[in-house]
């Protein structure tokens, strides 16, 4: 069985801005994305994508991101194979955090991923 091939970018190569035709997608869990997440990040959990990709749009440049890259990885496979074009985030959030870019949480503590 061969692996779809899976384009990825670091943190580091990244847009400087999100907006509605560039989208950051991240598909960690709900407790994941309440701890901490990108400020003008899209919530959609890998479990729900696809019942919910159609509310992402096919036009838009998105980039994928999870916690570490796996989970993005088969979610940016999964939405290749329905039309999108996706990248993956390598080293997720956790690379994210690590390079010291902006994040938010949903609750009153510091926003973090680890």
């Amino acid at each position: 069985m061969t692996v779809p091939h899976v384009d990825s970018v670091s943190v580091a190569d990244l847009p400087a801005d999100f907006s509605d035709s560039v989208v950051l997608l991240d598909v960690r869990e709900a407790d994941e994305w309440e701890l901490g997440h990108a400020p003008s990040a899209v919530h959609i959990p890998m479990g729900d994508v696809p019942a919910r990709f159609g509310e992402i749009d096919p036009d838009a440049q998105l980039y994928v991101i999870c916690r570490q890259g796996g989970r993005s990885a088969r979610v940016v496979e999964y939405l290749q194979q329905v039309g999108y074009e996706s990248v993956n985030v390598r080293g997720g959030m956790v690379a994210w955090q690590k390079a010291g870019l902006p994040l938010v949480s949903d609750g009153s503590a510091e926003a973090k991923i680890y």
